[in-house]
């Protein structure tokens, strides 16, 4: 049985995401605003289909997906780039592998207890995220 992932988590640590956004190709300003922000996390996990709220003061996004089954996404939450997204289980980890203009680029989400782990990778870039949570 995988991991339920279900719940409300919020960002405590947040690694190397300036590093990740220069990756993305994201302009200086957009970057130095999107680094102040507290990101609120909030997973609805039905079996295999989830939706994954991605919650702050200045942009929310959301996106919806079942294992296993190919998308396309834009990420506005981001870069604003259509991709072709999938989704799959690595044990109890979710492994996304992002289709697009830009190369390597994807996240690995775990939960550990009442931490959540993500993992964002864009070419050699990685960003590491640490999320708890709260309801």
């Amino acid at each position: 049985m995988p991991a339920n992932y279900s719940g409300t988590w919020d960002i405590v640590n947040n690694e190397n995401f300036e590093g990740y956004m220069v990756a993305l190709g994201i302009d200086f300003a957009t970057r130095k605003m999107a680094g102040l922000l507290k990101p609120q996390k909030v997973i609805e996990q039905d079996g295999d289909s989830f939706t994954i709220k991605t919650l702050t003061s200045f942009k929310n996004y959301s996106c919806s997906f079942k294992i296993g089954e190919e998308f396309e996404e834009v990420t506005k939450g981001l870069d604003n780039r259509k991709c072709k997204t999938l989704v799959n289980w690595e044990g109890d980890k979710l492994v996304c592998v992002q289709k697009g203009e830009k190369k390597d680029r994807g996240w690995t989400h775990w939960v550990d207890g009442d931490t959540l782990y993500l993992e964002l990778k864009c070419g050699d870039q990685i960003c590491k995220q640490t999320y708890k949570k709260t309801a």
